[in-house]
């Protein structure tokens, strides 16, 4: 028989949850754990203890799991197989800070009101400890569901060994079907469901043309300039206005999203004008809202990050260096194939330099998910009855390749009820996280729970 919570119930418990939530938020923030540098092995393993504690604390079973990398914990309320059972995963890792960049520690949380500022409170600590609080709400009452939760430790280097864990613990994380909280709304007015992200693959590009660095009066003219070879060929790949990218078969496969889908983005509330707000851009390559919405979410993109080698200090220095190294990427969309991709990629480096190396850097393939099913519409329920507006379906242009590893292995639904807005700074400096969204979630994660538990 389906149980009704008690909405006064909720509320209170919500309220009551403020000042503890800010103190577990803090505790998990002031650990720096970002798994991109060796140096920080030892946070990791110190939230890892962390997390598990808080997790039995809150009155989960809890393990921690190792594997080839770092490790993942895992948590189950209640085991009883005649309830349906959902598992939640977030990820505990975190983006590098540069404490100089930021306007206050960004392991070092500080509340400034409702919002809580440092690095991981929305990216993705703080969505994580939201769903946490609504489980131990829907365990306290009861609800006839099987809550398991799995937060990671290497989402932000792709989650190469999320692979292994899920493939070596069936047990642990056999569920009927699976809700993400690691993805961004439209903007605060605006809630969003995703339904798929772009894939990634990451590329180094390096040319060795010396022993040493040379004087550019001496050896300028007769010596090849590293730096030169790879910015003509950068500018072979990609228009730098449109964004076309020109590397042969790149766009083969491509899916393109249908006029239903275009039309829902604009619908669902985009605009270019408020997105360029959001991230600070001062100009977009294009004005048209539908246009930009296609090429941030749906379309491929070729990316240069960075060219490093030669001299980058204060003044000039010349010299023609020796080598040089281009850090590149491109999202991927449904339909592309990344090993075919980079098969191309490396000919066409072959073709244009061909004592360049090329080194794939992680890979993540597409997700587009159903526009349809009961999982969905009760997850759109949810964030409606929670926020008091419906949400858009849209996709992100983000990638996050846990998902790839769960769709492949768990075969199971995937909803995403991400809690993070624009001005909240995903991978950015100041990032932070607010009660608002912390409230609201909450809501959503409980009323989500109680529609579960009534499939």
């Amino acid at each position: 028989m389906a149980i009704t919570l008690d909405s006064k119930n909720l509320e209170a418990y919500i309220a009551d949850s403020k000042k503890a939530f800010e103190a577990n938020l803090k505790k998990l923030v002031d650990i720096p754990s970002v798994s991109m540098l060796p140096e920080n092995k030892s946070d990791i393993l110190k939230l890892a203890e962390t997390t598990k504690a808080l997790l039995t604390e809150f009155g989960a079973r809890a393990e921690i799991y190792e594997t080839k990398g770092n490790p993942v914990i895992a948590a189950e309320f209640h085991s009883d197989k005649s309830h349906p059972t959902v598992l939640i995963y977030n990820h505990m890792d975190v983006q590098p800070a540069d404490p100089e960049e930021w306007l206050s520690p960004p392991f070092d949380m500080k509340v400034d009101g409702d919002k809580y500022l440092g690095r991981g409170t929305t990216d993705d600590k703080g969505p994580a400890l939201t769903a946490l609080y609504a489980a131990r709400f829907a365990r306290e009452n009861k609800l006839p569901i099987n809550i398991k939760i799995v937060w990671e430790l290497e989402e932000e280097i792709g989650s190469t060994n999320f692979f292994q864990f899920l493939e070596e613990h069936g047990d642990v994380v056999a569920t009927d079907s699976v809700v993400v909280s690691d993805t961004v709304w439209i903007s605060r007015d605006k809630p969003a469901l995703p339904l798929g992200f772009r894939g990634l693959q990451c590329v180094l590009i390096k040319l060795r043309t010396g022993e040493i660095d040379t004087h550019s009066g001496l050896t300028g003219g007769g010596a090849r300039n590293p730096y030169t070879e790879l910015v003509d060929f950068l500018a072979r790949c990609v228009d730098g206005r449109t964004g076309l990218v020109k590397v042969p078969g790149f766009y083969d496969g491509v899916e393109e999203p249908g006029p239903e889908e275009l039309n829902g983005f604009i619908e669902a509330g985009f605009t270019a004008e408020n997105f360029a707000r959001a991230h600070k851009l001062k100009s977009l390559r294009f004005e048209d809202d539908k246009k930009v919405a296609a090429h941030i979410w749906s379309k491929p993109t070729f990316e240069i990050h960075g060219i490093s080698g030669g001299y980058t200090a204060a003044g000039v220095k010349t010299i023609i260096p020796c080598k040089a190294e281009a850090k590149v990427s491109m999202r991927l969309v449904p339909g592309q194939n990344p090993e075919k991709l980079m098969e191309n990629l490396t000919a066409y480096v072959k073709e244009h330099i061909p004592d360049a190396e090329v080194e794939a850097v992680g890979q993540l393939k597409a997700y587009l998910g159903s526009r349809e099913g009961k999982y969905l519409d009760a997850a759109c329920q949810a964030v409606e009855e929670a926020f008091g507006k419906k949400p858009a379906l849209v996709r992100e242009g983000g990638s996050i390749g846990a998902v790839i590893a769960l769709a492949e292995i768990l075969k199971r639904p995937i909803v995403f009820m991400g809690l993070s807005l624009p001005e909240h700074g995903y991978h950015s400096v100041n990032e932070n996280f607010d009660w608002g969204q912390a409230e609201g979630g909450m809501k959503a994660f409980v009323r989500y729970f109680e529609l579960l538990s009534e499939l």
